[in-house]
């Protein structure tokens, strides 16, 4: 069994896999990194650092996903 950890994501408590960057979470989640921006304890992350930043046990993260669209 993979070690886990605890975060909120988007406002609900889940699990997700220890050792991760937020990269590797935004991958989990099938998520395109460039089309994704990423609060993490209150501070908006460059999209540039998502590969380094680590996930930790506790963290409060937002993800906020642009979709394309128009008139």
């Amino acid at each position: 069994m993979a070690d886990t950890i605890r975060v909120e994501l988007n406002g609900k408590e889940r699990e997700v896999c220890a050792g991760l960057t937020v990269r590797g979470l935004l991958d989990t989640l099938n998520l395109e990194p460039g089309l994704v921006v990423v609060e993490r304890n209150r501070e908006i992350l460059a999209r540039a650092r998502y590969h380094e930043v680590a996930v930790r046990e506790g963290d409060r993260l937002e993800f906020v996903h642009f979709v394309g669209g128009g008139a």
